[in-house]
């Protein structure tokens, strides 16, 4: 899954990594939370949507998304990038929930795959999820589909409707080309926000000790 991400970038960087025309208006931000507007690039450029379907799925599980009735057809004609400069994962250690950053190792801002559609009128998008990787696995059964640039433009294109080539990007980010370290618990509250939930902290288990 992917609970949390962080965006913090300079909007004409954001406009040259995704080949927007003109820079986005968008709120840097170090907690991004489910339920909230969020900056989401497709095909006919950047706009705001809400981050879960009727506000509460805010993660599509990317095995079954080209089937399941609430995904399919966003997953065929609907599908978007939301730009992220890292994400967020709990892990649980000694009975205590340890929050991690993680990023693309060589990448200040990188896309994740997304799914959009109208739910119940409002412009609502899900973040595309798949297996971990090995990096991943010690934290979480589940991460978000980091999509390559060199594989946007196929992802971003509306006329693609290839279920079996679009699912070969739902896969795993390479273990070896992403970096983690453990961040402080105050991410775990919505109402922090700054930049120091980014910076690396001691781990739970060696606050008990």
């Amino acid at each position: 899954m992917c609970g949390r991400y962080a965006l913090h970038a300079n909007p004409q960087v954001v406009a040259l990594q995704f080949g927007l025309a003109r820079a986005p208006q968008f709120k840097s931000s170090f907690n991004i939370c489910p339920g909230g507007e969020i900056l989401v690039v497709a095909g006919n450029g950047a706009s705001r949507r809400r981050w879960g379907f009727g506000n509460k799925i805010a993660n599509a599980r990317g095995e079954s998304v080209a089937a399941r009735p609430a995904f399919r057809d966003a997953f065929r004609r609907w599908r978007c990038l939301v730009p992220a400069s890292g994400f967020y994962e709990w892990q649980t250690v000694a009975g205590q929930k340890q929050p991690w950053y993680l990023r693309p190792r060589d990448a200040g801002l990188f896309g994740l795959a997304g799914i959009a559609t109208l739910w119940q009128g409002v412009p609502s998008v899900s973040l595309v999820t798949t297996a971990p990787n090995a990096l991943m696995q010690p934290i979480h059964d589940r991460m978000p589909v980091i999509v390559a640039p060199a594989d946007y433009a196929a992802w971003l294109d509306s006329a693609n409707d290839d279920a079996g080539a679009l699912m070969r990007l739902v896969k795993p980010y390479p273990a070896q080309e992403m970096a983690a370290r453990p961040v402080s618990p105050r991410v775990s509250r919505p109402e922090n926000d700054d930049a120091s939930l980014i910076e690396e902290a001691p781990p739970a288990q060696s606050r008990l000790l």
